[in-house]
């Protein structure tokens, strides 16, 4: 897949979640082969460029492969200039945020509130289109709610505006994260427009993503939530892709990694936590990831699932590595297949 001149090592992709797909997660995703990164929504407003959140999110310069920045807002000018700027500071694709429906996002009328109003979807990718030389690309849902699906009318507004590459999440903006995702408004979609078309929403396994693909001849897929505790899961999708989509549990390259590697991997992610956000900071914001990490091996242990209730109550980052690679050693380790 290529967006404008950047050709994608492979079709997976990950998508930006606020908080979590930070520089740290990103340098994770890349271990693990995925072929795009995504900068959590990064504010439009200028006055909020300098903030201690806004620096950062922004992307360094150290990265490697097409970086996008997601910009959020719901001024064309203000977000025109908010590409500019960020396309500065080192961005290769602008990326804009009409797919969000957080409360804070919506109230702003920002995200997918957006999609109430396709005049001003249309100024704005016009705009942000216009004001740099990267490839635009945009994140949207399949529609305002089950009965006003206009997630076509909005993929065709962004190819005429010369967005180059679209991501759908199969849910309207009404149904934030509830329910299962449905894929059948993307592959129409897909079917409307000629830009690259990429599917999001609940792909957690190969066979869904093989299903997935299948259904909407999407060019890409776009990870989320399950690559959260388990980044192998990218480049597993991508391995599949290398094999077209031949899904076969016994494969070899489709098993979970040995816990040693999974337990690197946290350790690893953790200590590039602690050092970006120093100790305190660093500390709280981890620890989400190690309950996402070892949330399974806990789930059916109470011995194990009070020990993670400690690690995520610990101040030190010391502490924390100490117990969490403690934690791995009480987990007997045999294979896992990959469904």
């Amino acid at each position: 897949m290529n967006i404008g001149s950047h050709a994608l090592d492979n079709p997976v992709i990950l998508a930006p979640l606020s908080g979590i797909t930070d520089y740290p997660f990103r340098q994770v995703a890349r271990k693990y082969g995925v072929g795009m990164t995504v900068s959590e929504m990064v504010a439009s407003a200028e006055q909020l460029r300098d903030s201690k959140k806004s620096t950062l999110r922004r992307i360094k310069a150290n990265e490697d492969g097409p970086i996008a920045v997601q910009l959020v807002g719901n001024d064309p000018k203000q977000m025109a200039m908010a590409a500019q700027y960020n396309v500065e500071q080192g961005a290769k694709i602008i990326d804009i945020n009409m797919g969000c429906p957080a409360k804070k996002v919506l109230k702003k009328a920002a995200g997918s509130a957006l999609l109430e109003n396709e005049g001003l979807v249309a100024d704005i990718l016009e705009a942000v289109v216009n004001a740099v030389d990267v490839p635009v690309t945009l994140k949207i849902r399949t529609g305002i709610d089950p009965e006003h699906k206009n997630g076509i009318k909005v993929a065709q507004l962004a190819e005429q505006a010369g967005v180059q590459s679209l991501a759908v999440h199969g849910r309207t903006r009404a149904c934030k994260f509830n329910g299962q995702a449905e894929h059948s408004t993307l592959a129409q979609i897909k079917r409307a427009v000629r830009i690259p078309v990429v599917a999001n929403g609940d792909i957690d396994s190969l066979t869904k993503a093989q299903a997935v693909a299948k259904q909407t001849k999407a060019d890409a897929i776009m990870v989320g939530r399950a690559a959260l505790g388990r980044p192998w899961f990218l480049q597993q999708l991508a391995t599949a892709f290398e094999n077209g989509l031949a899904v076969a549990p016994c494969v070899n390259a489709y098993q979970t990694p040995p816990l040693a590697e999974q337990q690197a991997t946290c350790l690893w992610h953790l200590d590039m936590m602690f050092a970006y956000y120093g100790n305190f900071a660093g500390v709280r914001i981890a620890r989400k990831h190690v309950r996402w990490y070892l949330k399974e091996y806990a789930a059916n242990n109470a011995f194990l699932a009070a020990s993670l209730k400690t690690i995520t109550k610990l101040e030190r980052p010391d502490d924390v590595l100490q117990q969490v690679g403690w934690f791995y050693a009480q987990i007997d380790d045999a294979p896992r297949l990959v469904a």
